[in-house]
């Protein structure tokens, strides 16, 4: 599938119709635009599914939304980097909706790793533009806290978090603090653990989907 060009990120789209919700899945660090496509062909067919492809490019068909540095005491990133992809997806959402005549109410965000960071991202700083955001094995940026929207913005917001218990790459800890920081924070949270490592099962994708599909159509 050819991708789409924007003046803030290039992505692919999977479309079976005239859209009334909007799913973006972001991938993670050192992955492209391809490595959800499977879970986007799972997707209700009246949701447009869209695939961003991150900014940074590592080498062919590697990208990611920021550098990070794995030290003893834990990840360190690349901030400006990491805010600078999340305003490129804020930018995006904005023209997807616009392009589809959807609005926030119908528009979920989600990614794997680096992809449910950034995803993170801009539901807490823009809930203006999501409903919900997914995590799935990622965790939220301690960076992001000056940007994150006042409570009463954050009132239309839930979250869903999952987690491999055996994750060696970020461990289980991360969705732990996910979870006590959005509780925190007053955003409605549907949080999963899982007896696997740092991937997306079978079992992650199905309870993903089944969480943003009540968000992303109609009862």
């Amino acid at each position: 599938m050819p991708l789409d060009l924007d003046s803030s990120l290039a992505y692919e789209t999977v479309v079976r119709g005239d859209p009334q919700g909007i799913l973006l899945l972001l991938h993670g660090v050192g992955g492209n635009e391809t490595n959800l496509a499977g879970l986007a062909e799972q997707v209700d067919p009246r949701v447009a599914c869209v695939l961003p492809r991150a900014p940074l490019a590592y080498a062919a068909d590697h990208f990611g939304w920021f550098d990070v540095t794995f030290r003893p005491w834990g990840p360190v990133i690349d901030p400006d980097q990491a805010e600078a992809s999340r305003a490129r997806l804020a930018a995006l959402v904005e023209r997807l909706q616009e392009r589809w005549g959807v609005g926030r109410k119908r528009t979920v965000i989600a990614g794997f790793s680096q992809g449910g960071i950034m995803s993170a991202g801009v539901g807490l700083s823009r809930p203006d533009l999501v409903c919900g955001f997914g995590l799935l094995s990622g965790r939220i940026l301690p960076e992001l806290e000056p940007r994150i929207a006042p409570a009463e913005a954050l009132a239309g917001l839930s979250a869903f978090v999952s987690h491999g218990i055996e994750d060696p790459t970020l461990s289980c800890a991360w969705a732990d603090r996910s979870d006590a920081w959005l509780t925190k924070l007053g955003v409605p949270v549907e949080s999963r653990r899982y007896p696997a490592g740092h991937e997306l099962t079978a079992e992650m994708a199905r309870d993903f989907l089944a969480w943003a599909t009540v968000r992303l159509l109609p009862s």
